[in-house]
C-alpha cells in the first residue's frame, strides 16, 4: 500500500459502519466514525482547515500564537496542527476537562491556562472566554480561533464531512448532529440541504444546555451542550432540537459499547438516545435513512463514563425526568 504522508494530513475519508436498532428496524442508521481522525476527534477537520486557511491567506505566519478555549478535542487537534505548522497555541480549559484530554494536552506543545471561577450558568464556558479576552488585551498579535462564531469553523465541515455524508448515502432521511460549539451543525447543516433538500436535520443537545434554551444547570459530560448559545449556530438549518439528558447519554455510551463494539465518546452516546427516542415516538411506515457522527474517542472517558465506580457513582446520584 502506497502511503499517505504525514498522518496529521490524513484527515477525513472516517469509516461509516451501520449501526442496528432492533427496536427500530426500519430505521438504517449510518455512523461516519470521526473518532478514527489523526488526533481522535471530529474537531481535526476544522483545526486543520482553519489553520491552513489563516497560513495560506497570510494572516498568520511560522511563529504566529493561537488561542482557543476549549473542553478537550478542539484543543488537542489545535495543538497537534499548530505545532505541525510551527505556530505557539495556547489552551485555556476548566476544572471539568477530561483529565486524558487534560493528559493529552500537557504533553503536548501548548500552553495550558486553566479558569477555576464557575460563569454562574452551569459551567465554566463565560469564564474561560473572558481569560481569553484578557489574553488577547495583553497580547493583540494573538489570533483568536473563536470557534464559537468563526465562520471558517463551519466551512471546513460544509466542504468536507457533509460531502462525505451525502456520497455515502445516496437518499438521506435525517442528519443527527450533537451540538456544542456549533460549527459542525452549521456546516454540515447548509451543505446537507443544498445537496439533499428533503432530509430533516436535527440537532442533539444536553439538557443543561443554554443553545437552545434550555436552563442552564451543572453538565459533566464534555464535547455536547454549551452555557452560550454560540453566534455560529444562528448560519445552521435545523428542523427539530432533541434534547437527552447526561444519564441517558452515559447509559448508551456504555450501550453503543457493549452492544455494537463501537467505543465513543459522550455526545455519540446523546445522538444514539435521540434517534431511538425520535423513532420510537414518530415510528416510521417505510425504511428510513440517517447519517450521524460518533465525534470522539471513548478512550478519553475512561476516568468517568466508562469507569465503573464514577458511573455507579453517578446513576446513585442522579435525578433522571421523563423524557418529554
Amino acid at each position: 500500500m502506497k502511503p499517505r504522508g504525514h498522518l496529521l494530513e490524513v484527515i477525513g475519508g472516517t469509516p461509516v459502519v451501520r449501526v442496528d436498532i432492533p427496536s427500530c428496524p426500519r430505521v438504517h442508521l449510518q455512523a461516519h466514525l470521526e473518532f478514527t481522525n489523526p488526533t481522535g476527534s471530529v474537531k481535526d477537520r476544522a483545526a486543520a482547515f482553519i489553520i491552513d486557511r489563516l497560513l495560506s491567506t497570510g494572516r498568520l505566519k511560522r511563529g504566529s500564537r493561537l488561542v482557543e478555549s476549549s473542553s478537550g478535542n478542539f484543543g488537542i487537534a489545535l495543538a497537534a496542527y499548530a505545532h505541525y505548522r510551527g505556530l505557539q497555541f495556547c489552551c485555556v480549559i476548566d476544572p471539568r476537562i477530561n483529565p486524558a484530554n487534560e493528559a493529552i494536552l500537557r504533553s503536548s506543545h501548548a500552553e495550558l491556562i486553566r479558569v477555576t471561577e464557575p460563569d454562574g450558568a452551569g459551567g465554566f464556558l463565560k469564564t474561560r472566554l473572558a481569560k481569553v479576552q484578557e489574553i488577547l488585551a495583553q497580547e493583540p498579535d494573538t489570533y483568536w480561533v473563536n470557534q464559537y462564531a468563526n465562520p471558517l469553523n463551519a466551512e471546513a465541515y460544509y466542504t468536507t464531512l457533509a460531502e462525505e455524508m451525502c456520497a455515502a448515502a445516496p437518499r438521506l432521511d435525517y442528519v443527527f448532529l450533537g451540538v456544542s460549539s456549533g460549527g459542525t451543525i452549521a456546516g454540515v447543516s447548509r451543505r446537507v440541504k443544498e445537496l439533499r433538500p428533503n432530509a430533516q436535520v436535527i440537532a442533539v443537545d444536553s439538557s443543561g444546555s443554554a443553545i437552545f434554551g434550555d436552563t442552564p444547570r451543572p453538565r459533566f459530560i464534555p464535547g455536547i451542550g454549551s452555557s452560550i448559545r454560540p453566534a455560529i449556530i444562528e448560519t445552521a438549518k435545523i428542523d427539530k432540537v432533541i434534547l437527552i439528558d447526561e444519564v441517558t447519554t452515559v447509559k448508551t455510551c456504555r450501550e453503543l459499547y457493549s452492544e455494537h463494539g463501537i467505543f465513543a465518546g459522550g455526545s455519540s452516546g446523546s445522538v444514539l438516545a435521540a434517534v431511538k427516542r425520535h423513532f420510537t415516538v414518530n415510528v416510521p411506515t417505510e425504511d428510513v435513512v440517517i447519517a450521524t457522527i460518533f465525534a470522539d474517542r471513548g478512550e478519553r472517558y475512561l476516568d468517568t463514563i466508562y469507569n465503573p465506580s464514577w458511573y455507579a457513582n453517578f446513576i446513585a446520584s442522579s435525578f433522571l425526568p421523563p423524557p418529554p
